[in-house]
């Protein structure tokens, strides 16, 4: 079982996290953030990782230090989990239809942290989420995972079906590149024999 659990405790936020890559996608998540929360119980669910986390953080500052935490808690406990990475797919992708809207997500568990990110989004605010951290958040998973990520919305009406749709394809991409494939199983994913 690829499990990791990490604790991140600032003068800012305090964030507990336990995952199970290969899970069947149970979930117990504590956001002070309601939209955020349920778009981690959707990444747990659609991903088939089982999640538990608890966050706390100084949104009387505002949201940012809490979100972008959250990214590299996530981030490190996937980074942790894989170890080595021997024998993992590295690399996946998804296109998720919501509706009108659609989403676009490809990683690269290759150890080199990059993320391209264009969405935008009509309103500031999606329920209590500020839409302005989402990139922030992804951009924190991708440099503590260490993982190239990309993250498009080529369109969409609704900023809510936009960025549930984009953790859906996010959860999916993350399940196929961390899948490990029976052809490889002694074998690292690249020609450097290390990530």
């Amino acid at each position: 079982m690829r499990t990791a659990k990490i604790k991140r405790k600032t003068n800012e936020t305090d964030i507990s996290l336990s995952v199970n890559i290969d899970g069947s996608g149970t979930y117990g998540i504590e956001s002070p953030v309601g939209f955020f929360g349920h778009m981690l119980e959707t990444f747990s669910k659609h991903g088939l990782f089982d999640i538990s986390m608890t966050i706390k953080g100084d949104l009387e500052t505002d949201q940012h230090h809490t979100i972008e935490d959250c990214g590299i808690v996530l981030g490190e406990a996937f980074k942790k989990a894989l170890g080595d990475k021997r024998g993992i797919n590295r690399a996946g992708y998804f296109v998720y239809p919501m509706d009108e809207a659609l989403a676009v997500v490809a990683v690269d568990i290759g150890g080199r942290p990059y993320l391209q990110y264009d969405a935008e989004f009509k309103r500031r605010f999606c329920g209590d989420f500020d839409t302005d951290l989402l990139e922030d958040f992804f951009q924190a998973f991708a440099t503590n995972l260490g993982a190239n990520l990309v993250v498009r919305m080529p369109y969409g009406r609704s900023d809510h079906h936009k960025i549930e749709a984009i953790f859906k394809a996010f959860a999916r991409s993350m399940n196929m590149a961390c899948s490990k494939d029976k052809r490889r199983i002694k074998e690292m994913p690249t020609t450097k024999g290390v990530i």
